[in-house]
């Protein structure tokens, strides 16, 4: 038995949704005439409120075709250091959009609306980027899986809309702060101007990402797609798995987080554990003692078929997941205990 909990992108299809993608009814997507992906699209912009959606093969996709549509090369992006827009996207906001990050020094990838202003005041001329866009991630992959304070996300819209600032969500796990916040999306659809959403994560699709917007927006980023290479044929097979999991596995998601904050009471007792990251959903970050390090206590996991991943500067990862059974979840608990 692999207990796999490098991340919440390593589920597979259930049987219910694989019955869905197996009989989707398809088209090609490329002239907007796959049926299936245009209903996931409709249902995703009506579950925000917002005007339009459009299907990506990844979210890392999504994300980078919103920073085109609202920059332009030479323009500077606000985002907190440990955004995944800047650390695990590759360089692509400068590659594919020359885009200059400025980064802002936050508490576990959240910074606050008063850190904002004061990174964007001082000159504008020749000599600067212009500052056109904020990026926020909500829950933060590096902070740990920390939801942001949805007062502190309207602060810091009235910031960048005081500064013509468009603003975009990276909303890669938003469904998991949706669930342990009780928020609704259409709270975030009125306060975006672009969402990106992850189908396979903790929703537990295969495959896709959505970018919501206006039809404007989206619009743009319909042939921002076309020139990344991401405009797909008979995509309803995969849209057909989103739209089960938009139904099926987002109450769900509870029970990663139960699993995620037993992991946590149990780190917690261990003598080897020197800090855990608060946990809100389902991420859970660690560090144990140097006389053990990081790379040693992962490898002696993978001895056990427990598969973990490192995160850089000591930390340590662990994400559950849709696949992650609770038979899975007391083998880990023992080991962890028995280390």
């Amino acid at each position: 038995m692999i207990i796999d909990l490098i991340s919440d992108t390593v589920t597979k299809p259930t049987k219910g949704m694989l019955d869905a993608m197996m009989t989707a009814n398809v088209g090609d997507d490329v002239f907007k005439m796959d049926p299936t992906t245009n209903e996931l699209q409709e249902k995703a912009a009506a579950m925000f409120g917002m005007e339009d959606a459009l299907f990506f093969p990844s979210g890392t996709m999504a994300n980078q075709a919103a920073i085109k549509i609202h920059t332009h090369p030479g323009d500077k992006m606000f985002c907190d250091k440990w955004a995944h827009v800047y650390n695990y996207e590759g360089g692509g906001a400068a590659f594919n959009s020359g885009v200059t990050s400025h980064l802002i020094d936050g508490n576990r990838g959240m910074f606050t609306a008063n850190q904002l202003e004061k990174a964007v005041a001082g000159r504008a001329d020749i000599h600067v980027p212009y500052n056109r866009l904020v990026c926020i991630e909500n829950t933060t992959n590096k902070g740990g899986g920390a939801c942001w304070d949805f007062s502190e996300l309207e602060k810091i819209k009235q910031v960048a809309s005081a500064n013509n600032l468009a603003y975009h969500l990276d909303g890669a796990r938003l469904f998991n702060a949706l669930v342990i916040k009780k928020e609704s999306s259409k709270q975030y659809g009125t306060l975006f101007d672009t969402i990106s959403i992850c189908l396979s994560k903790g929703l537990g699709a295969p495959i896709g990402s959505i970018l919501l917007g206006s039809k404007e927006d989206i619009a743009k980023a319909l042939r921002v797609r076309k020139l990344f290479g991401g405009a797909m044929r008979q995509v309803g097979y995969l849209a057909a798995a989103g739209i089960y999991a938009l139904d099926n596995h987002i109450d769900r998601l509870a029970e990663d987080h139960l699993k995620a904050k037993e992991i946590g009471n149990v780190l917690e007792n261990c003598s080897y554990v020197t800090k855990i990251e608060a946990i809100e959903t389902n991420i859970v970050i660690f560090y144990v003692d140097e006389s053990i390090g990081d790379t040693n206590f992962i490898n002696k996991m993978n001895e056990k078929d427990i598969l973990l991943t490192p995160m850089g500067e000591g930390k340590i990862r662990i994400v559950t997941h849709l696949d992650y059974t609770d038979t899975m979840h007391e083998k880990l608990l023992s080991e962890l205990q028995n280390f």
